[in-house]
């Protein structure tokens, strides 16, 4: 029980994302209000991508992997042992990769649109 909840809560906090997320922005000669809205604008985009489904999707890649090695190497205790293990990983990797994914949005939105973004 204490396996599902923990993946819960993964999956919670991957599902707010970075799309909120501010790159460092050269801002010399920057229109304060122009980079306001196209902020905005590029976090819209990168809210599209929802990590909460990457780490959904990495849970249960990492759950069938692990199920197969536990299996493989042990018994039915093994396998599910190794299904909740290698699903909480893959549902944490899943949910990271999404979030690097909204990140890299906002600053490829962000230098499409002119500003030198530093970081």
């Amino acid at each position: 029980m204490k396996k599902s909840a923990l993946l819960l809560l993964l999956v919670a906090l991957f599902g707010f994302g970075c799309a909120g997320y501010r790159p460092i922005v050269d801002m010399r000669g920057v229109d304060m209000n122009r980079y306001h809205v196209d902020l905005g604008e590029c976090q819209q985009y990168a809210g599209q991508v929802n990590p909460g489904e990457h780490a959904v999707v990495g849970a249960a890649a990492g759950a069938v992997l692990g199920a197969a090695i536990g299996a493989i190497f042990g018994n039915r205790r093994d396998a599910g042992r190794g299904a909740a293990a290698y699903g909480l990983v893959g549902a944490a990797g899943g949910g990271a990769e999404g979030a690097a994914a909204q990140r890299e949005i906002v600053r490829r939105c962000m230098a499409g649109r002119g500003y030198r973004v530093l970081y």
